[in-house]
């Protein structure tokens, strides 16, 4: 053979060789030079433009063809037929030096890399003035990794690539492969096994059941909202108010299909102005399989789910609500992976993303894999995904998932399930270093943008930044105000004047935190009924009650997210295989139930007593949280000079006449009350306005006597006039 080492011919033959460009393409021979390639289905090959046959290396798919030094110039061709007589003509793709940096590859296996989606998957390329598709991918304990695609009839004989030094990389430039191809890495196990896996780094995929990797030019929207990204900062004083979507269910087509990212935006955009929310939140849009995981595993970390549109379309549906003044937020799933057989379990046969310790790598409640964040190829990983989503498509911010899973060794697991980290503790420290990682590099290389942790433990500075100890999430979902006036408005009212600590706990400690108060997906699904039926009463007491929650939600300290369709009562829970019952709307009470949520998102977000302190103490003040016996709190919003009184009824009995102390003396305007005609109550309310009166001995000098409606609350603003 020329110096061909036998050993590595076998290698070749078996598709073993994990450095097939020191066989194969042109390399200098005794005689002059030598050419061979590898072409498992050819019947016969030549070389262009000499147009000489190469000769077939006995009985194998090697053809071969030598000549003197200075005949063949560098862009030659193989053109060769198949056995069923079709001609194919290429370059040679082991023709061509590598093209991925060292500098790069040392970043990457640093845990450095943040744009990691540069460096791997599949990219346009040109080389030499040649066309063709570069393809990396991480796979250290491969033996051998080809890139499989329509383009080589899926045979992983075809194009096995080169492995870069110890990085761990796998490259191969294919000159040819454009655009629209469809592509997976085949890889062959350290113990023999051959497994077919999708791109980690892909940027679209085929349409689920199928999973193959789609080759993806660059995009081609022409964004026009860089006014709103450059205004998008100041979040912390501002009103966020958050409609939660899953796209798949919000709306569908007349068939029952999927809308489009486009047609989607033209639908929910006037909807969610007509909300008068500021900002929406999609479930997870990574690509994944299952439709009933509602995005939760995600097996595309670099791919916006294809059952909606093409990447370009997703950037056409951020724009178009940026561009007219919303903010979109994207939930996003670094906690967990699911093992899919083609994702990335076991990925080079080995565990690669996930813990090599089934103790921190297996995931025992949701059946699902945990990635190893001490590994810094798999931070380099989900750093560039986190920050791929914000570059990339103008994401406002991520809703990060799963927090409390990450940050605990023990969560979910038995006594014998965890082992104690090196200082005795059940934290993980290598999620908290890679959250805290995390929240530096968003925050720095997306000026404006926002993480939300969903945590639902007591972990101390969740939003506090890094360098004063805490983990630098810009806020957190409060779930301890969810889950308690949840409970409370589930019990009777008969029994709520010895709960009522269920209240006034809350900001005990809703400053420690930047916290939103979430009414998120999460309480309407695996049978815990929807947000309408978790309410006590009869129907007029359920509608009343939910009227009551989205008043006490919208001026209690903290940002709002509403998950869709609890603006219209839906007295079902959430089912992700049908659009929302938007006849429901129909209703004059449900109805009413909607205008109430616009209402009170557009008081939230005009008036700045009621956001501006979201996060501050100085922005809320008890009037009355003592009185048990008539369920009943009162409390004032504030920024600086401007202030609005809250007094929430938590009974189904009028309080007539119910004085609660203020600051001036005068009249006072009843801005909103959840009990009008409008939104379907019993219109019991104070006429518009009270005149306070002296109340000489008392501590505060003025007080209002008030009618408190049933079931209600009512918010009232000083009149400067008066």
């Amino acid at each position: 053979m020329h110096g061909l080492h036998d050993d590595q011919m076998i290698r070749l033959l078996d598709a073993r060789l994990h450095d097939p460009h020191r066989l194969l393409g042109r390399h200098a021979d005794a005689d002059g030079e030598i050419v061979r390639a590898f072409l498992p289905h050819a019947h016969e090959a030549r070389l262009l433009p000499l147009d000489e046959p190469m000769q077939r290396y006995g009985e194998t798919a090697l053809f071969i063809w030598r000549g003197p030094d200075g005949r063949l110039p560098d862009d030659y061709r193989l053109v060769w037929v198949d056995e069923h007589g079709y001609r194919h003509e290429h370059h040679d793709a082991y023709a061509f030096e590598p093209l991925l940096y060292d500098s790069d590859l040392a970043r990457f296996n640093a845990g450095e890399h943040s744009q990691a989606w540069r460096l791997l998957g599949a990219h346009l390329a040109n080389d030499q003035g040649i066309e063709g598709t570069r393809f990396g991918v991480w796979a250290p304990n491969a033996e051998r990794v080809s890139v499989v695609g329509d383009f080589n009839r899926w045979d992983g004989r075809a194009h096995p690539m080169r492995i870069r030094s110890r990085s761990g990389v796998w490259e191969l430039f294919v000159p040819g492969v454009g655009e629209g191809a469809l592509y997976k890495f085949e890889i062959r196990t350290a113990n023999g096994a051959v497994q077919t896996k999708t791109d980690p780094y892909g940027q679209r995929f085929e349409r689920r059941p199928a999973t193959a990797a789609i080759v993806t030019g660059p995009a081609r929207h022409d964004w026009g909202d860089a006014g709103w990204m450059a205004a998008r900062g100041g979040w912390q004083q501002s009103p966020i108010a958050i409609y939660e979507v899953h796209l798949g269910s919000w709306m569908r087509r007349a068939d029952g299909e999927f809308l489009d990212y486009r047609a989607l935006a033209e639908r929910l955009l006037p909807y969610v102005q007509q909300l008068g929310m500021t900002h929406i939140e999609v479930l997870p849009l990574t690509e994944h399989p299952f439709d009933a995981s509602w995005g939760y595993q995600p097996t595309g970390y670099f791919a916006p789910t294809s059952r909606y549109g093409q990447p370009d379309d997703l950037r056409w549906f951020v724009d178009h609500f940026h561009q007219a003044g919303i903010g979109v937020y994207l939930d996003w799933v670094p906690g967990h992976f699911p093992r899919d057989d083609f994702g990335l379990a076991r990925f080079d046969g080995q565990p690669l993303y996930e813990h090599a310790d089934p103790l921190r790598g297996e995931h025992p409640e949701w059946g699902t894999l945990q990635f190893d964040y001490g590994r810094p190829e798999v931070c380099s990983f989900l750093l560039s995904s986190a920050l791929y989503w914000l570059a990339e498509f103008h994401f406002d911010g991520l809703r990060v998932d799963g927090v409390a899973s990450m940050l605990y060794l023990d969560y979910a697991r038995g006594p014998e399930q965890w082992q104690r980290n090196a200082q005795g503790g059940n934290q993980d420290l290598e999620a908290v270093a890679f959250l805290r990682r995390l929240n530096v590099l968003t925050h720095g290389e997306a000026p404006g943008s926002v993480t939300i942790a969903e945590e639902s433990t007591s972990w101390p500075g969740v939003s506090l930044p890094p360098e004063a100890g805490g983990l630098g999430f810009s806020m957190k979902w409060n779930m301890g105000w969810m889950h308690d006036t949840l409970n409370y408005l589930h019990r009777s009212p008969v029994h709520r004047a010895h709960h009522h600590h269920e209240l006034t706990f809350g900001p005990t400690y809703a400053f420690s935190e930047n916290f939103v108060l979430a009414l998120s997906h999460d309480e309407v699904v695996h049978e815990k009924g929807s947000l309408y039926g978790k309410m006590a009463g009869d129907d007029w007491q359920k509608r009343a009650h939910l009227r009551l929650l989205y008043t006490y939600q919208f001026t209690y300290p903290g940002k709002k997210l509403l998950f869709m369709g609890g603006e219209m009562a839906n007295p079902w829970e959430w089912n992700d295989q049908l659009a929302l019952p938007y006849f429901l709307l129909d209703e004059p009470e449900r109805r009413g139930i909607a205008d109430l949520v616009r209402d009170l998102a557009t008081l939230y977000r005009d008036e700045p007593a009621l956001h501006r302190l979201d996060f501050d103490p100085r922005g809320f003040a008890w009037i009355d949280c003592d009185d048990a016996a008539h369920s009943v709190v009162a409390y004032r919003r504030r920024d600086g000079s401007r202030e609005v009184i809250v007094a929430l009824n938590f009974t189904p009995l009028v309080r007539h006449d119910y004085r609660i102390a203020v600051a001036q003396s005068g009249d006072y305007r009843e801005l909103f009350n959840s009990d009008a005609a409008r939104y379907g109550g019993s219109n019991t309310g104070n006429l518009g306005s009270l005149t306070s009166q002296p109340t000489p001995g008392m501590a505060s000098e003025h007080a209002i006597a008030l009618t408190l409606p049933p079931l209600a609350g009512v918010i009232l603003q000083h009149d400067p006039r008066s």
